[in-house]
């Protein structure tokens, strides 16, 4: 995230770098502030899956009830969902 924080950075106008440079400095810019928003969020959510890690509900679905896949709660411990009713 400090990386993502660091691309996020406005860019200097005093900075000598042509027209199409900037321009791609500036989309690079719109690219690395979506990647941190995604990352904030997954760490938020990811707290919180931590803080409910011993709840009875823990890896139980949220829409159907059934157990979520172990592989699923591995690759996202944040996943509330199974992949069927995530897929809806």
């Amino acid at each position: 995230m400090e990386r993502l924080e660091e691309a996020t950075k406005p860019i200097a106008p005093e900075n000598a770098i042509g027209r199409v440079s900037r321009m791609d400095a500036i989309n690079n810019r719109g690219v690395s502030e979506a990647a941190l928003r995604s990352a904030r969020r997954k760490l938020t959510n990811l707290k919180i899956a931590l803080t409910k890690i011993d709840a009875e509900n823990f890896g139980i679905c949220a829409r159907c009830k059934r157990p979520i896949a172990p592989a699923r709660l591995m690759y996202m411990p944040e996943s509330t969902e199974c992949v069927r009713c995530a897929d809806r």
